[in-house]
């Protein structure tokens, strides 16, 4: 069995479900409110799990009600908990998102004991990443931490994928090269090059200034239309299969965990794995709520062999 470590974010998600999204000023009725857990880490490390990898997720939550419930969110999914711990004083996580009748979100983030975690949390686990085979972080929580993480991982000659989300502008050197893979979206990949992207061919030239920031392998995810793989082993754009989406909110959490439980430690999977990915995200996209919507590995399966 594949093992998977995710560093990265836990966060409660409070959805208002909308007709349209409000204008400026404008005051509207919300024709629903649930609650699911999320956030970005939390939300890879349950699709990892589900894609049938033995996952161990490093995060902080609060030491509140909505902590305990998100280990015990995360531990029915199938992830490993110990690592998950509660910082005193603080809040757990907690995203307030604004979904429309077309199933576009809306996202704000309050970071609460996110931001607590420490490169301490990450040595504490050392053994654990050591005999990973994959380690994976986003940038909802300190950078130092995963920077930590990954550089342990390279040296014990271990996968590290970035998911540069949400993205900032200057990511540090000594990070970009200890990362294997980096999947941005296509807004996310236009602000780490400051090139934009308008169109398919923009997504070359943006994964050239990845490349040239020193990462070898280029994911960038582009909505509907799929992702843009550019590796030494494939390069080109791999088609997202066409649905209707009823809420996007981990669609790119989805693909991520999912592309993580398929890929080959050398890479030669690539584009395999990458339809898998779409596969198990265009599965996400058809339900509600960030980790309930996340499909296990015999749907994807199922749906690709359709």
């Amino acid at each position: 069995m594949k093992k998977i470590v995710v560093i990265g974010s836990s966060n409660v998600d409070t959805t208002l479900h909308v007709e349209n999204f409000p204008k400026p000023g404008e005051t509207i009725n919300a024709q629903k409110v649930s609650e699911a857990g999320g956030g970005k880490g939390a939300n890879q490390a349950v699709a990892a799990a589900k894609s049938g990898a033995e996952t161990v997720f490093i995060s902080r939550v609060g030491q509140d009600s909505y902590g305990s419930w998100m280990k015990e969110q995360l531990a029915g999914y199938g992830v490993k908990t110990d690592y998950v711990l509660a910082t005193e004083g603080v809040k757990t996580g907690h995203a307030y998102i604004t979904l429309n009748a077309e199933g576009q979100n809306d996202i704000i983030i309050d970071h609460g004991a996110n931001y607590s975690l420490t490169e301490a949390d990450v040595l504490a686990a050392k053994d654990v990443i050591e005999a990973s085979d994959c380690v994976i972080a986003q940038l909802e929580t300190p950078l130092a931490a995963t920077t930590a993480a990954f550089k342990l991982a390279k040296a014990a000659g271990k996968v590290t994928i970035l998911n540069p989300a949400p993205a900032i502008k200057d990511l540090p050197a000594d990070l970009l090269a200890v990362t294997d893979l980096i999947t941005p979206n296509e807004t996310e990949s236009a602000l780490l090059t400051s090139l934009p992207v308008a169109k398919e061919a923009d997504l070359e030239k943006n994964a050239a200034k990845l490349h040239e920031l020193g990462v070898k392998h280029v994911i960038i995810t582009y909505g509907s239309k799929g992702a843009y793989l550019s590796s030494p082993v494939f390069t080109g754009l791999v088609p997202a299969f066409k649905v209707k989406a009823v809420d996007t909110t981990a669609a790119g959490d989805t693909f991520l965990g999912f592309l993580a439980g398929e890929l080959a430690s050398d890479f030669s999977n690539l584009h395999e794995a990458a339809r898998f990915a779409n596969r198990a995200s265009s599965l996400a996209v058809q339900k509600m709520g960030a980790q309930p919507s996340i499909p296990d590995r015999a749907s994807v399966a199922a749906a690709l062999a359709e």
